[in-house]
């Protein structure tokens, strides 16, 4: 057998094997994948699945990447390389019904052109260069299109979920319903105290370009078939059918964005000026069924993100601790909803809480910082000065939610129906509602300003309370598998061990560095002083002693610049020497085991044969 291994039929015959082997492999195991990552970045979440199992026309997705012209950024590559794996991912698991054509548009090509009339977006990589596109575009059988213009990297974690999005988009192209009930005047109104007409709110504009709207009446009983995502601003003083409808809405599947208020600034009333006004609303008995509550009574104060704010001419801003600027990492950045925001306003919120013993997952989107304490709601009727609340303000430690998801299985708030209605829906295995507990966030004031340019009203927003409406409703709008496909891991990961030892040499020699510096910008002085002529027409002349106060000036000098040198040196040092022993590691030492492992398998085999 031996001598049939290593004669010349013998190799052949292995050659021969081998390459069968490979040639099955190919046929029989080209789907095949397996996805060690501790993520699972490149396995399609169940949500996909299911938006792919029931995709019923051909789709076509043109991946744009200029991989040419790409060559020189690794971190661009890399992300691309990942593209395009769960583009394939996604063409095997449809099953031929998406054809994925991937693309790289040279300068001055037929493809670049290609592109371009996608609307896909070419980054210059510097000017007068060539553009790099990292994009995609996806049609159906009807000739719609839609677009990725360009794949972020700072949205990473996001990516499943817009190509899923997009690919449901193009399955169903018709613009979902959002059904609007609101006890404010979003629709525009009338000013009792200007004596003229307001015009429309902008959020409610911007919606209406990407959304078809259907006003509903706050006496409406059954939310229509059609209405995709039901639109609740300000719920005041509902009556009890149209809470049983928004209940049946819900729990058949129906999908709510509301807004409610302890406070609602807005809320002018019937009768301007008129100080006892009922400016709160809430759906209490909804929220309890879902497993929520808002704080009855109470606004929410943050001496953190407290606003400024102007009194009035002639007088200083303030800081309002009521009106609140929530920064990036006050938003949930890993929901659709919150995601990449960068600033949310929002004026006399109220606290949301989830309550005790719920079935649903309570999932805060917008929490305020741990300088934050509840006020009572009725001390903003009298409020004249916004400063005494920064004076008032206790901090509690605590960090209260403005705004949540809510989802998971549900009772109906009517167990027993409401009269002549008894055979409705009991509970449902899951909802979806997102809940905020702030109207004036929807207001212009607090997020844009609209300016009037021949009779067309251009939005100029200063914050992103816009932009988390609509991405709220975007995602609402979807199927339940779309709602289900979150943001997934990123796949630069990065070094954490290394950011530690960075973080510990910067705290151990950031104090010794800043005496360091204050030492030598005090030299530096004493020199410049010692080396001023006030007379520029008369040389400078040093006695014997500057003479020598100067060289020892520049000697300190240089040996303070020396001791900077050193600490700068030491606050790497930790970092490079985790670097060596990687490399001994991975150079020496792992090589070094695998020789032993190999020499004691051959010595134990050969004390078996003896």
């Amino acid at each position: 057998m031996k001598k049939l291994i290593y004669s010349g039929a013998g190799l052949l015959l292995i050659a021969v094997a081998f390459l069968a082997f490979n040639l099955l492999a190919g046929l029989g195991l080209g789907g095949a994948r397996l996805d060690l990552t501790e993520q699972k970045l490149y396995t399609i979440s169940g949500g996909t699945k299911q938006i792919l199992a029931e995709l019923d026309e051909p789709i076509n997705l043109y991946f744009f990447y200029s991989d040419k012209v790409a060559k020189d950024l690794p971190a661009l590559r890399t992300y691309a390389q990942r593209v395009e794996e769960m583009l394939k991912a996604y063409q095997r698991q449809a099953g031929g019904k998406i054809r994925l054509h991937v693309i790289d548009p040279e300068p001055f090509s037929e493809d670049e052109d290609k592109a371009a009339e996608f609307g896909l977006q070419g980054i210059p990589l510097q000017q007068g260069g060539d553009s790099i596109y990292f994009g995609l575009a996806g049609t159906n059988g009807l000739d719609d299109t839609q677009v990725i213009p360009f794949f972020a990297l700072d949205q990473e974690e996001h990516l499943e979920y817009e190509l899923s999005r997009l690919v449901q988009t193009l399955a169903k192209p018709e613009l979902p319903v959002v059904g609007v009930l609101s006890g404010l005047q979003m629709t525009g109104g009338f000013d009792m105290m200007a004596r003229q007409p307001t015009p429309p709110w902008m959020v409610l504009e911007q919606v209406r370009q990407l959304f078809q709207i259907e006003q509903l009446k706050a006496d409406v009983d059954q939310i229509p078939e059609n209405v995709s995502v039901l639109w609740l601003v300000h719920p005041k003083n509902l009556p009890e059918q149209t809470l049983y409808a928004i209940d049946q809405f819900v729990l058949r599947g129906g999908k709510l964005m509301v807004f409610v208020d302890p406070y609602a600034e807005a809320d002018t009333g019937d009768m301007p000026g008129e100080m006892a006004v009922d400016k709160s609303s809430n759906i209490e008995p909804l929220f309890k069924a879902w497993g929520l509550r808002l704080v009855p009574d109470k606004v929410l104060g943050d001496g953190s993100y407290a606003m400024s704010v102007n009194r009035g001419q002639g007088q200083r801003p303030v800081r309002h601790a009521a009106w609140l600027s929530l920064p990036r990492k006050a938003l949930d950045q890993t929901d659709i909803a919150t995601a990449g925001l960068e600033s949310v306003t929002v004026a006399t919120a109220g606290i949301l809480e989830p309550v005790e013993g719920a079935k649903t997952r309570f999932t805060p989107l917008m929490q305020s910082s741990e300088y934050a304490m509840p006020f009572d709601a009725q001390r903003f009727a009298m409020l004249s000065n916004p400063e005494e609340l920064i004076r008032e303000l206790e901090p509690t430690g605590e960090r209260y939610t403005i705004a949540a998801r809510i989802d998971g299985p549900a009772q109906s708030a009517f167990p027993d129906g409401i009269e002549g209605r008894k055979d409705g829906l009991k509970q449902a295995d899951n909802i979806n509602v997102i809940a905020v507990a702030d109207t004036d966030i929807l207001s212009d004031r607090m997020w844009v300003q609209v300016q009037d340019f021949f009779g067309q009203r251009i939005p100029q927003p200063w914050a992103d309370n816009g932009s988390f409406a609509i991405n709220a409703l975007d995602n609402l709008t979807g199927s339940e598998a779309l709602i289900s496909v979150r943001s997934r891991g990123r796949f630069s990961r990065p070094f954490v061990v290394v950011e530690e030892l960075q973080r510990a040499a910067e705290q151990r020699f950031r104090d010794k560095e800043q005496a360091l510096q204050a030492r030598l910008a005090e030299t530096e002085q004493q020199l410049a002083a010692l080396q001023r002529n006030d007379d520029p027409n008369q040389a400078l002349e040093l006695t014997p002693e500057q003479q020598g106060a100067l060289q020892r000036f520049i000697q300190q000098k240089l040996e303070i610049r020396k001791e900077l040198r050193e600490v700068r040196y030491q606050l790497n040092a930790d970092i490079e020497a985790l670097g060596r022993t990687l490399k001994i590691i991975n150079i020496a030492l792992v090589p070094a085991l695998l020789t032993l492992g190999v020499l004691a398998l051959w010595l134990w085999r050969r004390r078996r044969h003896a």
